[in-house]
């Protein structure tokens, strides 16, 4: 007799996120265990509580999903509990922190339906955000010319030394949005993305309009005023002016797919590690 799926959330803020328990139901989770105000020293325990429970056999029906609002807590939680597993004695488990990594997925997703992103520049807007930063992390590893923008030439310099010390074969150009004219930022990008805090324009609609070699526009802030002016939060692959737009919305759809989609992938082994990369393979095969 199969064993019910089991799902242990562990979240880093004080009180678990709805949001992910009710995708975590609506993918097939039978049992939700969740847990709030996580930190490193809190994983063995729970770890232990979830693999020594079930034989090798059956552990295959839980998995560890680690959320949160502060993504570089969730990635401390995810080596912790690598780290704890042993030899066999393991399960899979899923970093979404602040959902960025689903977001992402979704997002390159998205603009690879309409440009062949091999081929193209894209320009990340705020790209040294959680959610930016692994959009520029999945548009390099697919070979795009990733223009990285951040109001902080160091800032995007730095992430620029991360992501091609992962991805070696990255092309990367960092840019600094406060000291270099806009028109001179979208210079020759085929796709745009903004990933910048809500309720803060970072492009104007005149500029966005400017800009002849654009053809995809994907705002991620769902607050108004758009990150992207004239993009609204439901385009979903809406024509402006040439330029097939989404809105926060209009990619939220993609990114419960996906995020759903993932859950699941986690019940079919004991042994998936589901981080940007991971996800985003489960995106393209949606």
């Amino acid at each position: 007799m199969a064993k019910a799926k089991i799902l242990l959330q562990l979240d880093t803020d004080s009180r678990p996120s709805v949001f992910d328990a009710v995708v975590a139901v609506d993918a097939g989770v039978e049992h939700l265990l969740q847990y709030g105000g996580v930190a490193p020293q809190h994983v063995r325990n729970l770890v232990y509580g979830t693999i020594f429970t079930r034989g090798i056999d059956d552990l295959q029906n839980t998995a560890i999903f680690i959320g949160g609002s502060d993504v570089n807590d969730g990635e401390a939680l995810l080596r912790e509990v690598q780290q704890t597993f042993i030899g066999p004695m393991r399960v899979s488990v899923m970093l979404d922190s602040n959902g960025a990594n689903t977001t992402a997925a979704a997002t390159v997703l998205a603009a690879a339906r309409h440009v062949p992103l091999a081929e193209s520049r894209a320009l990340v807007l705020a790209s040294t955000g959680p959610v930016g930063s692994r959009v520029v992390n999945l548009l390099a590893t697919a070979g795009t010319i990733v223009r990285v923008a951040s109001r902080s030439m160091e800032r995007a310099e730095g992430l620029c030394r991360i992501v091609s010390a992962r991805i070696p074969q990255a092309r990367l150009e960092p840019v600094a949005t406060e000291s270099v004219a806009m028109s001179a930022v979208l210079a020759g990008v085929q796709v745009v993305i903004s990933a910048g805090a809500p309720g803060v324009e970072v492009l104007s609609e005149s500029a966005r309009r400017a800009c002849e070699s654009l053809r995809v526009a994907i705002d991620l802030s769902a607050v108004p005023p758009s990150g992207i002016g004239g993009v609204e939060a439901t385009d979903n692959a809406r024509d402006r002016d040439g330029c097939i737009c989404y809105g926060a919305l209009g990619v939220g759809g993609l990114k419960m797919k996906i995020h759903k989609a993932a859950i699941r992938q986690l019940f079919t082994a004991r042994n998936h590690v589901l981080d940007v990369e991971q996800i985003s393979a489960i995106a393209r095969e949606l």
